[in-house]
């Protein structure tokens, strides 16, 4: 049975929070620390164009220059590389084959951006670690856990990093809402409700019917992420499933519950609401406050607290947050420190195992 959300707790769970500290800090007005000089860059190739963030990934690989030299990218597939090889996030860069990428002198690390509906994802990925790569892996990691959980045994083994491309982790709402769960701010955390909706067209909808788990496999997996981060393994975890528009064979409106000694989890994911964009939230309730982000992006957060926390006073505010340079410049900054070994990483394999295996609870299978 797992042990109550005390602080205690939190602080022992620190190394997988510790990569948002600094913004976290700056979110309640502490100083961030002084630039140092700058860094190796890291040759790095991207595999697939297929995802559907693969694009803004490479725009911002090539954006952080002082981290990473972009060195190439491959796509087998020339139906996607008639559809988005033109994107100007691809302008100028060399065309591979997944063997030339992967020869590549001194080629670092691989950004695998395949649709996640293609089969060969896991694969692909397991090519990259016996070739001696970290990964970025756009999420979710594929719809079997124990090709997952393979591939990412023997990354442990080789001792490289495989970073989830969950782009919440270094939201700076997130990061703030960690912060306050961690050194005990809200106190028990009783009850978290998150959400992540959509109103998708038809043709979106029918490329998520190719998933068993429909909107919560591909949505739902970003919450699931942060929940595990916060708490922990789950004791149980119960899908409801539903179908609320007959056009496409897909679930469509999910639900998941996560049960713990003492709290309760709702996880919501729909494909049909009015901009519910808007509405995608991170609510996490607490005996002694709450934080109440809604929406995730661009993050809006309010705190509650049943006594003042210096700088924050009783009752409900609103908390200004930093500015978020780009969706996902930080995580992508966070992996280049990791690989140059300069921190550890806040979400080890272990982490990406235990979402793994909650998110396929979660959607049914």
């Amino acid at each position: 049975m797992n042990e109550p959300i005390t602080r205690r707790r939190f602080v022992r769970q620190g190394t997988l929070l510790a990569a948002g500290a600094a913004t976290a800090a700056a979110a309640a007005g502490d100083k961030p620390a002084a630039a140092g000089p700058p860094k190796p860059r890291i040759k790095i190739g991207q595999i697939g164009i297929g995802h559907n963030h693969a694009s803004a990934k490479m725009a911002t690989f090539r954006k952080l220059a002082d981290h990473y030299e972009v060195v190439g990218v491959v796509e087998p597939d020339p139906e996607w590389r008639k559809k988005r090889g033109n994107d100007p996030a691809y302008r100028d860069l060399t065309w591979m084959t997944e063997e030339q990428l992967l020869n590549t002198k001194g080629l670092t690390a691989v950004a695998v951006e395949v649709d996640p509906g293609d089969e060969h994802l896991m694969d692909v990925t397991g090519r990259c670690i016996d070739a001696g790569m970290h990964v970025h892996l756009d999420k979710p990691g594929g719809e079997s856990f124990s090709a997952f959980k393979k591939v990412l045994d023997e990354a442990g083994r080789k001792q490289l990093a495989v970073q989830l491309g969950y782009m919440y982790r270094n939201n700076p709402a997130v990061q703030f809402c960690f912060r306050a769960v961690r050194e005990g701010w809200l106190g028990q955390v009783f009850e978290v409700h998150a959400v992540m909706s959509r109103d998708q067209p038809l043709a979106y909808r029918q490329w998520l019917s190719q998933f068993h788990g429909g909107t919560m496999f591909i949505f739902g997996c970003h919450l699931i992420d942060l929940v595990i981060a916060m708490l922990g393994k789950p004791d149980r975890i119960t899908p409801y499933q539903r179908q609320t528009r007959p056009e496409v064979d897909l679930y469509d409106n999910g639900l998941a519950v996560f049960e713990y000694p003492r709290t309760t989890v709702t996880i919501r994911t729909a494909s049909m609401e009015v901009k519910g964009y808007e509405r995608r939230q991170l609510v996490v309730c607490g005996d002694q406050g709450t934080v109440d982000i809604r929406p995730l992006e661009p993050p809006k957060l309010r705190l509650a607290l049943a006594k003042p926390r210096d700088p924050f006073q009783q009752g409900y505010q609103d908390v200004a947050l930093p500015p978020m340079p780009g969706r996902y410049d930080d995580q992508l900054i966070e992996l280049a420190r990791i690989i140059r070994g300069e921190i550890e990483n806040p979400y080890p394999l272990a982490h990406e195992l235990a979402v793994q295996e909650a998110l396929l609870a979660a959607c049914g299978y």
